[in-house]
Parts: structure tokens; C-alpha cells; sequence
């Protein structure tokens, strides 16, 4: 060993020689260091040790390096080594390993790492058929303090909402969400409230047919909504509010419905 390499810290080797490929060299290294419970750069070799035991296809022994790291307690790493857990977890299909392993990420309380603990409990509970829990967690990391995050967990709950026929709760979710999100995201968010918005449209035309409207304003609802269903993928629902409109048993709406059907033709 050179005298620069003396001076350089362990980790650093450690990681140039990962780096180049020798994961084997960087395991040794990285080993020695976890293996001092004292040792001041523990919990970051512990993490170091659990991506390239993993890297080196050893997934267990890289589990056990990860839960050293956790058991440190320490503020970065130990969030870090539980996040290595969580994903390995999921990765395997292992929904219940990897809920807890989130969990440990909220034990820990970083701030960097809850939001995307949050992100990924609500993403578990929907694969698990639990909408509540869902809208549970995505409210929680859009409150955890992450702008990028929250934008996206908005999104993703005004989906939910809008799956369980809650379009004006949707709308709300993602109006707030404008209010503080950064610049790049607010174009994604605008989409999704324009397809609340189809959304909530299409209540209205429902609404002012069941409500029995005069035959003009009945045929401009049914084909505003029977051409405003397939922006929404509904081409089937749309099919029944043409029919609806054309075999009405009032003749006067039928006739008003059949001009504006074949309007196109």
C-alpha cells in the first residue's frame, strides 16, 4: 500500500474499489469497519457492505449488513439501510417484509426519507386492495414536507378518487396541490385536474338528463356527455347514452337526439 493510499480513509477505498469492480476487495474493507462496534463510520460501511454484498449477489448476508446499519440508529444510514430493505423486499413480491421495512423508515423520522415512506406504503396498500390505508398514506406525504413528492402523491390520490367516483374531492386534492408545487411539476398536475374536470362534466350532463329537462337541453346533455365519456376510455357507457337519447320514449327528445347524433355523418 502507498503512502496516499495510507491517508485516504477506508471508505473511500472501499468505494474506489467497488467502483472498479473489485466488489470482493470492498467487502473486506467494508467488514472490518462494521465489525467495531465502536467505529465512527459503522453505520455508513454497514450500508456500504449491504449494496455490494448485494451487488455480489449474497442478498442475505447484504439483509444482515442493512439491519446493522438500521440498528444504529443513525439519522442517514440507518434511513438509508432500511430503504435498501424496503426495495429489495418489493422486488421480491414480499408486500409484508417490505411494509415493515417502510415502517422502519418512519421509525427513524429523517425527513429526507419519509415522504417516499409514505409514497411506497400507499403504493403497498393499494396492491393489498385497501383504498383507505392508500388515501391514508398519500395525504401523509403530501403533508411530509417534500414539494416533488407531494406533487406526485396528489396526483396519485386524485386518481384513487376519482376510481371510488369522488371527482369533486379529486379536484380539491389537486387544487391545493397547485398552490405549492414547484414549477416542473404544476404541468402534470393541470392534466390530471383537467381530467377531474371531464370528470365532474360528465356528472353535470348525467344529472341534468335524470332531472328531466326541457327535450332541447336533455339532447344537448346527452350528447355533450355521450361525446365527453370517450376522453374518459368509457366508449361502452357512451354507446348507452346514445341509445338512451334515440329510443327515449319521448318523441320530441328522440328527434332532437337524432340530429345531434348524426351531426357528424
Amino acid at each position: 500500500m502507498t503512502s496516499s493510499e495510507l491517508e485516504t480513509p477506508p471508505l473511500d477505498i472501499a468505494r474506489r474499489l467497488a467502483e472498479s469492480g473489485d466488489l470482493d476487495g470492498a467487502a473486506a474493507i467494508l467488514a472490518e469497519l462494521v465489525a467495531d462496534p465502536d467505529g465512527p463510520d459503522r453505520a455508513q460501511a454497514a450500508v456500504g457492505l449491504a449494496v455490494v454484498l448485494e451487488e455480489r449477489g449474497d442478498v442475505e448476508a447484504a439483509r444482515a449488513a442493512a439491519r446493522t446499519a438500521l440498528a444504529t440508529g443513525h439519522p442517514e444510514y440507518a434511513a438509508q439501510a432500511a430503504c435498501h430493505l424496503a426495495q429489495g423486499f418489493e422486488r421480491e413480491g414480499r408486500p409484508e417484509q417490505a411494509r415493515a421495512a417502510w415502517q422502519a423508515v418512519l421509525g427513524v423520522g429523517t425527513a429526507t426519507y419519509v415522504p417516499l415512506a409514505h409514497l411506497a406504503l400507499a403504493r403497498l396498500a393499494v396492491g393489498s386492495g385497501n383504498p383507505a390505508e392508500a388515501e391514508e398514506e398519500l395525504r401523509a406525504a403530501m403533508e411530509a414536507g417534500d414539494p416533488y413528492v407531494g406533487a406526485h402523491a396528489a396526483q396519485q390520490l386524485a386518481g384513487l378518487l376519482l376510481e371510488q367516483g369522488e371527482p369533486g374531492a379529486a379536484a380539491d386534492v389537486l387544487m391545493d396541490a397547485l398552490e405549492v408545487a414547484p414549477p416542473e411539476e404544476v404541468p402534470g398536475l393541470r392534466v390530471q385536474l383537467g381530467i377531474v374536470h371531464l370528470d365532474l362534466a360528465c356528472a353535470e350532463f348525467a344529472e341534468s338528463v335524470e332531472y328531466g329537462a326541457d327535450p332541447q337541453t336533455s339532447a344537448l346533455a346527452i350528447e355533450l356527455l355521450a361525446r365527453t365519456l370517450p376522453l374518459r376510455g368509457r366508449d361502452d357507457d357512451a354507446g348507452r347514452v346514445w341509445s338512451y337519447g334515440l329510443e327515449h320514449e319521448d318523441e320530441t327528445l328522440a328527434a332532437e337526439v337524432r340530429l345531434r347524433y348524426h351531426r357528424d355523418t
